[in-house]
Protein backbone atom coordinates (compact mmCIF):
# COMPACT_ATOMS: atom_id res chain seq x y z
CA UNK A 1 0.00 0.00 0.00
CA UNK A 2 1.23 3.27 -0.92
CA UNK A 3 0.17 6.75 0.43
CA UNK A 4 2.91 8.84 -1.50
CA UNK A 5 1.25 8.29 -5.20
CA UNK A 6 -2.66 8.80 -3.65
CA UNK A 7 -4.78 10.92 -6.77
CA UNK A 8 -4.77 14.03 -4.82
CA UNK A 9 -6.60 16.08 -7.37
CA UNK A 10 -9.87 13.82 -7.19
CA UNK A 11 -9.52 13.82 -3.36
CA UNK A 12 -9.14 17.78 -3.19
CA UNK A 13 -12.28 17.56 -5.92
CA UNK A 14 -14.68 15.64 -3.84
CA UNK A 15 -13.66 17.21 -0.23
CA UNK A 16 -12.18 13.98 1.13
CA UNK A 17 -8.74 15.75 1.68
CA UNK A 18 -7.70 19.75 1.34
CA UNK A 19 -5.67 21.86 -0.14
CA UNK A 20 -2.88 21.32 2.30
CA UNK A 21 -3.25 17.62 1.74
CA UNK A 22 -4.69 17.04 5.11
CA UNK A 23 -7.54 14.93 5.12
CA UNK A 24 -11.21 16.28 6.39
CA UNK A 25 -11.91 17.07 9.49
CA UNK A 26 -15.30 15.42 8.72
CA UNK A 27 -13.49 11.69 9.05
CA UNK A 28 -12.11 10.63 12.18
CA UNK A 29 -9.00 8.64 12.01
CA UNK A 30 -10.73 5.12 11.80
CA UNK A 31 -12.42 6.82 8.97
CA UNK A 32 -9.13 7.78 6.92
CA UNK A 33 -7.54 4.62 8.22
CA UNK A 34 -10.09 2.26 6.88
CA UNK A 35 -10.03 4.27 3.76
CA UNK A 36 -6.11 3.96 2.93
CA UNK A 37 -6.93 0.50 3.66
CA UNK A 38 -9.48 0.16 0.38
CA UNK A 39 -12.40 0.29 2.70
CA UNK A 40 -15.08 2.46 1.24
CA UNK A 41 -16.00 6.17 2.48
CA UNK A 42 -20.02 6.60 2.06
CA UNK A 43 -21.38 10.39 1.56
CA UNK A 44 -25.21 10.95 1.88
CA UNK A 45 -27.29 13.70 0.80
CA UNK A 46 -30.58 13.82 0.89
CA UNK A 47 -31.59 11.21 -2.20
CA UNK A 48 -27.98 11.54 -3.56
CA UNK A 49 -25.41 8.94 -2.13
CA UNK A 50 -21.61 8.53 -3.15
CA UNK A 51 -19.34 5.77 -2.49
CA UNK A 52 -15.47 6.40 -2.58
CA UNK A 53 -12.86 3.64 -2.81
CA UNK A 54 -8.67 3.49 -2.95
CA UNK A 55 -7.95 0.93 -5.77
CA UNK A 56 -4.77 0.18 -7.41
CA UNK A 57 -2.52 0.03 -4.82
CA UNK A 58 -3.67 3.89 -3.77
CA UNK A 59 -3.30 5.39 -6.66
CA UNK A 60 -6.75 5.60 -7.98
CA UNK A 61 -10.00 6.73 -7.00
CA UNK A 62 -13.24 4.88 -7.60
CA UNK A 63 -16.04 6.85 -7.18
CA UNK A 64 -19.25 5.65 -7.58
CA UNK A 65 -22.95 7.63 -7.77
CA UNK A 66 -26.25 6.76 -6.67
CA UNK A 67 -29.77 7.14 -5.86
CA UNK A 68 -32.32 6.27 -2.92
CA UNK A 69 -36.40 6.62 -3.69
CA UNK A 70 -36.16 8.50 -0.33
CA UNK A 71 -34.47 11.03 1.42
CA UNK A 72 -31.86 9.01 4.35
CA UNK A 73 -33.82 11.77 6.71
CA UNK A 74 -37.10 9.83 6.25
CA UNK A 75 -35.46 6.18 6.24
CA UNK A 76 -33.96 7.33 9.23
CA UNK A 77 -36.91 9.01 10.84
CA UNK A 78 -39.26 5.80 9.53
CA UNK A 79 -36.59 3.31 11.22
CA UNK A 80 -37.45 4.14 14.19
CA UNK A 81 -40.88 2.98 14.17
CA UNK A 82 -40.74 -0.72 12.07
CA UNK A 83 -37.63 -1.75 9.62
CA UNK A 84 -37.53 0.69 6.51
CA UNK A 85 -36.53 -0.88 3.42
CA UNK A 86 -35.13 1.14 0.02
CA UNK A 87 -33.49 1.08 -3.01
CA UNK A 88 -30.67 2.56 -4.59
CA UNK A 89 -30.20 3.08 -8.25
CA UNK A 90 -26.52 3.41 -9.73
CA UNK A 91 -26.36 6.59 -11.56
CA UNK A 92 -22.94 5.42 -13.18
CA UNK A 93 -24.10 2.39 -14.40
CA UNK A 94 -21.48 1.08 -17.18
CA UNK A 95 -23.77 -1.79 -17.56
CA UNK A 96 -26.06 -1.22 -20.89
CA UNK A 97 -29.36 1.16 -20.11
CA UNK A 98 -32.02 -2.07 -20.40
CA UNK A 99 -29.80 -3.51 -17.45
CA UNK A 100 -29.75 -0.79 -14.55
CA UNK A 101 -27.83 -1.05 -11.38
CA UNK A 102 -30.28 -1.40 -8.20
CA UNK A 103 -28.99 -2.01 -4.55
CA UNK A 104 -31.98 -3.04 -2.18
CA UNK A 105 -31.13 -1.88 1.44
CA UNK A 106 -32.99 -2.47 5.00
CA UNK A 107 -32.40 0.12 7.76
CA UNK A 108 -33.11 -1.32 11.33
CA UNK A 109 -32.82 1.09 14.09
CA UNK A 110 -30.92 -0.25 17.27
CA UNK A 111 -32.93 0.85 20.88
CA UNK A 112 -29.69 0.33 22.94
CA UNK A 113 -27.51 1.67 21.00
CA UNK A 114 -29.68 4.75 19.02
CA UNK A 115 -27.74 3.56 15.88
CA UNK A 116 -29.48 2.82 12.45
CA UNK A 117 -28.04 0.24 10.54
CA UNK A 118 -28.29 -0.75 6.98
CA UNK A 119 -28.39 -4.09 5.70
CA UNK A 120 -27.76 -5.21 1.90
CA UNK A 121 -30.09 -7.97 0.75
CA UNK A 122 -27.21 -9.44 -1.24
CA UNK A 123 -24.13 -9.24 1.46
CA UNK A 124 -26.09 -9.65 4.95
CA UNK A 125 -29.17 -11.64 3.79
CA UNK A 126 -28.19 -14.44 6.13
CA UNK A 127 -28.02 -11.79 8.87
CA UNK A 128 -30.86 -9.61 7.71
CA UNK A 129 -33.08 -13.03 7.98
CA UNK A 130 -31.82 -14.28 11.08
CA UNK A 131 -32.88 -10.56 12.86
CA UNK A 132 -36.11 -10.09 11.08
CA UNK A 133 -37.10 -13.85 12.78
CA UNK A 134 -36.24 -13.01 15.83
CA UNK A 135 -38.93 -10.49 15.96
CA UNK A 136 -41.19 -13.26 15.68
CA UNK A 137 -43.73 -11.04 13.81
CA UNK A 138 -45.66 -12.77 11.01
CA UNK A 139 -46.68 -9.39 9.50
CA UNK A 140 -42.76 -8.20 9.23
CA UNK A 141 -41.75 -11.11 8.08
CA UNK A 142 -44.40 -10.71 5.29
CA UNK A 143 -42.95 -7.55 4.60
CA UNK A 144 -39.20 -8.66 4.23
CA UNK A 145 -40.30 -11.64 2.06
CA UNK A 146 -42.18 -8.95 -0.40
CA UNK A 147 -39.13 -7.07 -0.56
CA UNK A 148 -37.36 -10.17 -1.00
CA UNK A 149 -40.45 -11.11 -4.43
CA UNK A 150 -39.59 -7.54 -5.42
CA UNK A 151 -35.55 -7.71 -5.82
CA UNK A 152 -35.81 -11.44 -7.61
CA UNK A 153 -38.21 -10.29 -9.95
CA UNK A 154 -36.16 -7.08 -10.76
CA UNK A 155 -32.50 -9.82 -10.69
CA UNK A 156 -34.82 -11.71 -13.65
CA UNK A 157 -35.08 -8.56 -15.36
CA UNK A 158 -31.93 -8.27 -15.67
CA UNK A 159 -30.95 -11.60 -16.77
CA UNK A 160 -33.02 -11.22 -19.90
CA UNK A 161 -30.77 -9.11 -21.31
CA UNK A 162 -28.26 -9.50 -23.40
CA UNK A 163 -25.00 -9.70 -20.61
CA UNK A 164 -21.22 -10.76 -20.82
CA UNK A 165 -20.83 -14.13 -19.46
CA UNK A 166 -18.97 -12.42 -16.26
CA UNK A 167 -21.76 -10.36 -15.60
CA UNK A 168 -24.52 -12.93 -16.36
CA UNK A 169 -22.61 -15.12 -13.67
CA UNK A 170 -22.86 -12.53 -11.02
CA UNK A 171 -26.67 -11.99 -11.84
CA UNK A 172 -27.24 -15.18 -11.40
CA UNK A 173 -25.12 -15.66 -8.39
CA UNK A 174 -27.35 -13.21 -6.78
CA UNK A 175 -30.26 -14.57 -8.37
CA UNK A 176 -29.52 -18.01 -6.17
CA UNK A 177 -28.74 -15.80 -3.15
CA UNK A 178 -32.35 -14.39 -3.09
CA UNK A 179 -34.05 -17.19 -4.22
CA UNK A 180 -32.71 -19.89 -1.15
CA UNK A 181 -33.71 -16.87 1.41
CA UNK A 182 -37.41 -16.36 0.06
CA UNK A 183 -37.07 -20.68 0.91
CA UNK A 184 -35.64 -20.08 4.15
CA UNK A 185 -38.19 -17.11 4.81
CA UNK A 186 -41.36 -19.42 3.47
CA UNK A 187 -40.39 -21.78 6.37
CA UNK A 188 -40.16 -18.72 8.84
CA UNK A 189 -43.37 -17.46 7.99
CA UNK A 190 -45.40 -20.82 8.20
CA UNK A 191 -44.28 -21.43 12.09
CA UNK A 192 -45.10 -17.83 12.58
CA UNK A 193 -48.56 -18.06 11.27
CA UNK A 194 -48.71 -21.36 13.01
CA UNK A 195 -48.19 -20.03 16.53
CA UNK A 196 -50.03 -17.14 16.03
CA UNK A 197 -52.95 -19.45 15.23
CA UNK A 198 -52.00 -21.70 18.50
CA UNK A 199 -51.94 -18.48 20.31
CA UNK A 200 -55.49 -17.15 18.87
CA UNK A 201 -56.82 -20.72 19.52
CA UNK A 202 -55.57 -20.60 23.27
CA UNK A 203 -56.85 -17.13 23.82
CA UNK A 204 -60.52 -17.68 22.08
CA UNK A 205 -60.68 -20.92 24.11
CA UNK A 206 -60.35 -19.08 27.64
CA UNK A 207 -62.58 -15.86 26.92
CA UNK A 208 -65.27 -18.55 25.48
CA UNK A 209 -68.34 -17.18 27.35
CA UNK A 210 -69.93 -20.47 26.58
CA UNK A 211 -67.15 -22.42 27.85
CA UNK A 212 -67.28 -21.18 31.15
CA UNK A 213 -71.52 -21.40 31.00
CA UNK A 214 -71.02 -25.56 30.21
CA UNK A 215 -68.34 -25.56 32.85
CA UNK A 216 -71.35 -23.69 35.69
CA UNK A 217 -73.77 -25.87 34.04
CA UNK A 218 -72.35 -28.97 34.29
CA UNK A 219 -71.06 -27.91 38.15
CA UNK A 220 -74.75 -27.39 39.23
CA UNK A 221 -76.33 -30.67 37.36
CA UNK A 222 -73.28 -32.33 39.64
CA UNK A 223 -74.67 -30.71 43.04
CA UNK A 224 -78.04 -31.79 42.50
CA UNK A 225 -77.19 -35.07 41.99
CA UNK A 226 -75.42 -35.06 45.19
CA UNK A 227 -78.21 -33.26 46.97
CA UNK A 228 -80.76 -36.07 45.53
CA UNK A 229 -77.89 -38.66 46.57
CA UNK A 230 -78.26 -37.74 50.37
CA UNK A 231 -81.77 -37.17 50.17
CA UNK A 232 -81.92 -40.79 49.17
CA UNK A 233 -80.13 -42.15 52.12
CA UNK A 234 -81.89 -40.26 54.78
Amino acid sequence: MKNSNLPTDELKKYGIINEDHTFSKKLSAEDIQKFLQGYTIVADNDTKRATFQLTDDNTRLKVIFLERDKSISEILKNSEKRIEYSDIKELSNKLPPEVPALEKKAFIFDKDTGIVAEFDFIRHTTELTAIIADLRDATETARYKFELLKLKAFILDKLEAELPPEIAKEITNDLNIISKEISTVDGILAQQNLNQKEKSDISLNVNDPDLYQDANQMREEEEQEQEEKRRFRR
